[in-house]
Parts: C-alpha cells; structure tokens; sequence
C-alpha cells in the first residue's frame, strides 16, 4: 500500500522500507562541517565545552545526544537548560551568565534548539574569548555577529533544502554523524566503537515532539528510531516508559511521545529545571532514574493540577463576560506562564473559537493564543501588531505580549477581528478520506499493510477510512458522559468494536443506515491485540 504522488517504485519503496544508509552526507548542510572540525578540535586539545539547549523535548533530546557523544570521547561539557521563570526563553543574558559560571573560562558555547535571534547575547559570549556555535531550526529575525557559527538551514538552505525539515536534535544528529566521520577519516579508534543508530531514540523522540514534517530523512529517523525506543536499553527512558504506564513491547507510536514522554519531559521545564530530564536521559543508575521519573511524572501532575484550575477560571470568564464573542481573550495575575499555551488550546477547542489566554509578567501581560480551523490569527492580529510589546507565530498559533492596561483594547480588537474574519473568509469543515472500505476489509492483513505507512504526523497523516451505509444495530454506550463504544458487524458475521472520543453527543440511531469515517487501531491490553474503529465522524446515508 503506497504513498499517493510518488513518481517511481523506488522512490515508494525508499518510502515503505527506509534504510538508515539511504541518508544523506552531513557536510552537505551548510556550516556543519566547520561545526564538526571545531567540537573536534575541542575535544582533541581537551577545551572547556559549555552547552545550553532549551527546554522542551527537542531542546532535551538534542543536549543528551551531543553530551552522550563527547562523554564517549572522555570529554565531558557543563550543560543547562534555561529555568523558565527565572531566565526567560532560549539563550537569555542570564542563561548564558549561568552557563558560563564555571571557574575555568569556557572555550566553546554550544546552544541547542535556541540561539538564531540572540544577538546581543552572542555578543556576550563572544566578549567572554569564547567561541559561539548554534545549532537551531527557528526562523531568523536579524543577523547575528561575526564569528558566531551557526548551523540552521533556516538561515542558509535552499528553499527545498530537505534539511529545512529537520528539527535541532536532527541537526545535532546530523553533527554527531560528522564529528564521526572527521574521526573515522583519522583512523581513531573510539570512534569505530560508537554506533549512530544508537541515538535515533533520542532523535524520534525530539522530531515527533516538534511537529515538523515525518518526510525525507525524518522519516527515516522516527521508523527506526521508534523501533529502538521500544527496545530500549536506556534506564532512564525505561523508567520514564514505566511511569508514564507504556507497554513498549507492543510498539512505541508517535502518540506515546505526544502524550506520555513528551508531557513528562515538558514538565520539568515548565514548572522546575529541565536539565533534570537530561540528567535522566544519561543516567545509567537504575535507583536514580526511577526516583527521577517519579519527580517529572509529579511535575506533570502538578502541571495538570494548574492547568485545570486556570481552565475553570478561564472558563468562569467565558462565561461571565464573552459567552456571545467571536474571539475570546482572557487573563489572570497569577496564571503559570508555562501552562498557557495548553489552556488556550483547550479553550479553543471546547468553545470552537480562537482563544488568546494571558498570564501576569511585571507589567506585562505575556501568553498564547491558539485557533481553530478557517482563522489564520496572524492576519487576525496584524492590525493590533502596534500596540502589542511583542507577538510572533503561525496562523494556528501565537505568542503575545501586552501592557496589562492594552488587555481589554486587546479583547475588544480580537473579537471584532475574528468577526470580521469569518464574515469575509468562507471555510467549511471536512474529512479528508484515503479510501472506502468495506468492514470486511478491515483485516490483521490490512493493519500490516498500513504499518509500512507509519510512523504517521506533519505531512504524513494516519489514513481515514470511510464505509457507506453502516447500521448500528446495538445501542452505542456512553462512558464518562463524553465517549461512547459500539460493535459493528460485517457481511461475513464477524464483530468490530469501536469508540468515538468525544462524542457522546453525537450518538448514532440505532438500526438506521449511515454513512462513518474512521480509523483503525490496535486495542493492546496485557498480551492481547485487538482491531478497533475509531470513530472520526459520521453522516446519514443520502
């Protein structure tokens, strides 16, 4: 079963079968062999190496990798992570003081998944007599100084460039592999002891987290690397995988890592120091990692506890003063700047609306904003762009900040903007179909077929599967007031169950025929597999 759009039978077979050989020679993205050459020459004359990566799972999985690397190369770098509340984010002035706190002058600044529009703290780090190399994959606003090395396709790859896909734990892959080369070309022989493939863990991990696109070499990455996360050896990631209650015998999917590992990971930098996920991610003592993981799986509970109670009180405002407005806004003194970027996403989603959700920083108030489909929040807000300290994103996504006194003119302009919006902008909701199937279709053979797909994300999508004229002929039942589970039988006789997530309020009629998309699954309990249809949507037959 193939990839639609491709041009030859090698190129879907490179799709269906990816091989790790297939990848690309490092040094062809711009500045990474110049990076190489220089962590090389650091680790040769036994320079002082300081590494500041950011704090999500990208910037997490991209600091272990390379501190994994030159720990094998009996070199072993200070590393941090910014502390959120205190330091800001990405490579802060006082991240970096931090960093280079380290009695001995440093030689070589490394930031991870940061860095790209840090001028002025480039700058710093250069006065210090300390070289500066940025690995990162953000858009660039302004150059940065002379001398700085910076590796981010972003700023020098073609517009084509399959580089540009990649996240910064793809690139700092993409530099281990070069420091690699660089060392096998010299005949040494630590480095014929170190096995690349080894890392792919690490790299699906960040890749999948970051939402770029599952094409190209990240394909490659996370189809092998999801295979090494299930088989492990780590003792830090398998007690992660234990407390976050995964089996990874029977796999581990992309959706394991959106919410299980990545949701425990974000924790620790959310609400704590980060650096402890990569302290875990390291670690071979099987005590600490598991007291480890309990700490992050705590921070993620804490962070939930939040998250609900500023979602109740963001509610509470809905409901009081913007239950009839087309854009909600909605802001709180003392709501945790790390938590509301998830409320404005759920907000959104459970009132259909874009949703901006603030949080008291000095006198700023500072947060996110999220849309739904139709609302492109970039051009919803370039009018009110003047008024705001900052603010920058995509049309799904936005970070924004405001004087506190600017927050009603903001709740007033983005109510009436969004109105004006969707009255000029027409968009109506859809469900993109691979195929119809017959229930009967929908087989242990076809699920085998569908694994050669995945891993499925950004630019390759799970399929949805649609079959005409269904007749539910027992009554859907209702599980915590918002799913409802249901059997269906094909012509042959044989049983389907099914769920429908959140949708207890759209319960089909019994014995009435109808039209469903959904798609399919794998109910894994204990040592048992069982085919599952996950309902998307449903329609009467016409």
């Amino acid at each position: 079963m193939a990839k639609a759009g491709f041009e030859d039978s090698d190129e879907a077979r490179r799709f269906l079968y990816p091989r790790l050989s297939e990848i690309s020679n490092p040094f062809e993205i711009p500045n990474l062999e110049k990076a190489a050459h220089r962590v090389c020459q650091a680790i040769d004359q036994g320079q002082r190496i300081v590494i500041c990566g950011d704090y999500d799972v990208d910037g997490v999985t991209s600091t272990a990798l390379l501190v994994d690397i030159l720990q094998k190369f009996n070199t072993y770098p200070k590393f941090i992570v910014p502390l959120r509340s205190e330091e800001g984010y990405g490579l802060s002035r006082k991240a970096a003081e931090r960093a280079l706190d380290c009695g001995d002058k440093a030689d070589l600044f490394i930031a991870l998944d940061c860095g790209t529009n840090s001028f002025e703290e480039a700058q710093y780090i250069l006065s210090c007599g300390c070289d500066l190399l940025i690995v990162d994959h953000h858009q660039t606003k302004a150059p940065l100084p002379e001398g700085v090395l910076l590796v981010n396709p972003h700023v020098f790859g073609e517009e084509e460039c399959q580089t540009l896909n990649f996240c910064t734990v793809g690139l700092v892959f993409k530099l281990a592999h070069g420091i690699l080369k660089l060392k096998r070309e010299r005949q040494e022989a630590r480095a014929f002891e170190i096995t690349l493939k080894d890392y792919l863990d690490f790299v699906s991990m960040g890749t999948i987290a970051d939402l770029v696109p599952l094409t190209n070499e990240n394909r490659i990455f996370t189809r092998i690397g999801l295979k090494a996360l299930s088989q492990t050896k780590r003792k830090g990631l398998s007690s992660l995988m234990n407390v976050s209650g995964m089996t990874a015998r029977h796999g581990v999917r992309p959706v394991d890592i959106s919410f299980k590992l990545g949701p425990r990971i974000n924790a620790s930098g959310r609400l704590a120091d980060a650096a402890l996920a990569v302290e875990l991610l390291l670690s071979d003592d099987a005590s600490y990692c598991m007291e480890t993981s309990l700490k992050l799986d705590s921070f993620n509970r804490e962070r939930q506890e939040i998250e609900k109670n500023i979602v109740e009180e963001a509610m509470r405002q809905v409901e009081s003063h913007q239950s009839e407005s087309h854009g909600i806004v909605v802001y709180g003194d003392d709501w945790h700047p790390g938590v509301v970027g998830i409320v404005a996403s759920r907000l959104s989603r459970a009132y259909d609306r874009p949703c901006i959700v603030l949080g008291k920083d000095g006198d700023f108030a500072k947060g996110s904003g999220r849309s739904v489909e139709g609302v492109n929040l970039v051009e919803v807000l370039e009018d009110f762009s003047d008024n705001l300290e900052s603010w920058g994103g995509h049309p799904m996504a936005i970070g924004v900040s405001a004087l506190i006194e600017r927050v009603e003119d903001l709740r007033s302009f983005f109510d009436q903007s969004v109105k004006k919006f969707t009255e000029t902008h027409t968009y109506e909701k859809t469900v993109k179909l691979s195929t119809y199937l017959k229930l009967e279709e929908a087989s242990p053979e076809f699920m085998d077929e569908i694994s050669l797909l995945q891993p499925f994300g950004q630019e390759n999508p799970e399929p949805i599967f649609a079959t005409k004229r269904v007749v539910f002929q027992q009554k859907p039942k209702v599980f915590k007031e918002k799913h409802f589970r249901f059997y269906l039988s094909d012509k042959r006789g044989r049983v389907i169950q099914g769920v429908a997530w959140k949708m207890a309020h759209r319960v089909p009629v019994v014995n009435k025929p109808v039209d469903i998309a959904y798609r399919l699954a794998w109910n894994s309990f204990g040592n048992q597999k069982v085919l599952q249809i996950e309902l998307i949507d449903w329609r009467e037959t016409h």
